[in-house]
């Protein structure tokens, strides 16, 4: 990994010890200081000058984008958390504040050691500072959900700072003297975005002002054949950027968005590039994304080869992360939109956002049932603060599984090594979109017309979002012969340090061999496959770390 764009970041803040800072300084990548005072300190890979310093204040940022305007105080940093998002080091004379984005796009992780606190944007310098111990709960929502939440992460004592989200240690005479963590609103919950009956055109205009920021540069637009890609490429097109675009194939058994996709950039006149993918290649992938994402979502194997490619393009990835949400309802089902309870809203939510059962029991009864309680506990806490929000069904998917799953490829596969831009998260376009009533975008029918306005012809090619035709099947590279030999090899692990997390019919398909698990060819069963394959994965990676393993269902 290479901190070309985004800096690797870690420090400390309260009482601290210079013996525990100095392990954690030695413990990831090389890095210079940005800050060293009694109470806080602030280390980063490349130099990182502050945006805001005084005589006795100072405010530090790393993200995509640089803060540009200190807040009045240290108290005020949300201000730069959802203008930015970006995370953040802030202080007053008294008072220090770690914060995160509002949406927490850009990891900040930290442990807790007697005064202080130690913070990371990678948890594995983390471990050198506390013992490697198995966080169930983190795990049971991997697994049923493909990604964590709320503070959770794969090891007990390492914590994510979630979004708006920040960790204060106040000094003065009136504070307490312990790192306190502080939870603020984000502005799009402060100020409830009633229907404003933004227009489709009002919509496009908004995506040409954001645009502006990207004026001059060079931009790589990856076209999927879907509503987002198809969006963003057409207003780069009618602004007339400097813009290619890419495509791979998601492994989804269809290779749809290719063939897609090559209508849709022949149609804008735009250069396009296939880049290909090697089955005997997948299980390097694999395990190259899930040690680099740190374990946290079974989610972007066949994105491994497209990343790489684009670390040495020379241009910005416009991504449409949050056009889904924002846009079009995805993941927000019919029943959780007829839900006349708050109870019903949630557990509809959180149906749409987990595995269905798969065909055959992967996990023990035991298991199984302590997952479902465990998970639908902690939805219930990661969305509390959405619960009877105008919005709630859309941010309740934006602010679980597209921050903690779905970002991950432009955030942690693409950058810190390159640029990448998320126009839909831009604070203007954001609000717009998020005014639009779920029952304007139900089925789609908002999201087509915006489409029509950026480009008429475009919105009326075959999109994936829309597949009506007969598919034409080819072979799955995460299903082929040398994943399932890998597969395999992690599910032995599992079963064999891990028993009674898995079924009696799964054991029996694991004793099998690897041609067993040609039996899981369904969409739902190859992810519960790969949430157990990547556990397995972190089980052998830490073998010799890892001393407890009994679940709390045995």
């Amino acid at each position: 990994m290479q901190f070309n764009v985004r800096p690797y970041i870690c420090g400390a803040l309260g009482r601290i010890d210079t013996a525990v800072l100095g392990k954690l300084m030695a413990a990831g990548p090389r890095v210079r200081p940005a800050l060293q005072s009694a109470h806080a300190a602030l280390f980063s890979s490349t130099p990182l000058p502050p945006y805001h310093r005084a005589e006795h204040s100072f405010a530090f940022a790393w993200g995509e984008h640089r803060a540009a305007a200190a807040p009045d105080s240290a108290g005020e940093w949300m201000a730069v958390a959802e203008t930015y998002e970006t995370p953040g080091l802030i202080g007053d004379g008294t008072r220090v504040t770690l914060h995160t984005g509002a949406l927490g796009l850009v990891d900040v992780y930290y442990v807790r050691q007697g005064d202080a606190v130690y913070f990371s944007s990678l948890i594995q310098p983390l471990l050198n500072l506390v013992p490697v111990e198995i966080d169930w709960s983190a795990w049971a929502s991997i697994l049923q959900v493909t990604f964590p939440l709320g503070e959770a992460t794969p090891y007990l004592e390492v914590k994510r700072l979630p979004g708006s989200s920040a960790l204060v240690f106040d000094h003065g005479p009136h504070g307490s003297g312990e790192v306190v963590v502080e939870r603020r609103l984000p502005r799009w919950l402060r100020s409830e975005p009633y229907e404003a009956w933004i227009s489709p055109e009002e919509i496009v205009e908004l995506l040409h002002v954001v645009y502006r920021d990207y004026e001059g540069r060079k931009l790589l637009v990856p076209v999927s054949g879907g509503y987002d890609s198809r969006l963003l490429a057409s207003v780069a097109r009618a602004r007339g950027a400097d813009v290619e675009s890419w495509t791979t194939s998601p492994d989804d058994g269809t290779d749809t968005d290719i063939a897609f996709a090559r209508s849709i950039t022949r149609e804008l006149g735009i250069p396009h590039r296939v880049i290909l993918q090697d089955a005997a290649d997948y299980p390097d992938d694999a395990m190259a994304v899930a040690r680099r994402l740190e374990y946290l979502t079974p989610h972007h194997a066949w994105y491994a080869p497209f990343a790489k490619e684009v670390h040495g393009a020379g241009r910005v990835l416009i991504d449409g992360l949050a056009g889904g949400p924002l846009l079009k309802n995805f993941m927000v089902s019919g029943a959780a939109l007829e839900a006349r309870t708050q109870a019903e809203r949630s557990a509809a939510v959180l149906s749409s956002l987990s595995l269905g059962a798969p065909s055959q029991p992967f996990l023990s009864k035991g298991a199984a049932q302590w997952m479902e309680e465990t998970v639908r506990e902690q939805f219930a806490s990661a969305t509390s603060m959405l619960h009877g929000h105008r919005a709630e069904l859309p941010l309740s998917v934006l602010h679980t599984r597209t921050v903690r799953g779905i970002a991950r490829s432009a955030v942690n596969l693409v950058g810190p090594e390159a640029s990448f831009a998320a126009p839909f998260i831009h604070p203007d376009f954001f609000d717009a979109a998020l005014s639009v009533g779920v029952a304007r975008k139900d089925k789609g029918r908002f999201y087509r017309e915006v489409l029509h306005v950026a480009n008429p012809r475009v919105a009326a090619l075959p999109s994936t979002n829309v597949v009506k035709q007969p598919l034409q099947r080819i072979p799955l590279r995460s299903t082929a012969a040398p994943a399932r030999a890998y597969s395999h090899r992690m599910l032995e692990t599992v079963a064999s340090r891990v028993p009674t997390l898995l079924s009696e019919e799964l054991h029996e398909v694991v004793a099998g061999g690897p041609d067993a698990l040609t039996r899981f060819n369904g969409w739902n069963d190859r992810f519960w496959v790969r949430g157990l394959v990547l556990f397995g994965l972190w089980l052998n990676d830490f073998e010799n770390d890892l001393n407890d393993l009994v679940p709390p269902f045995s």
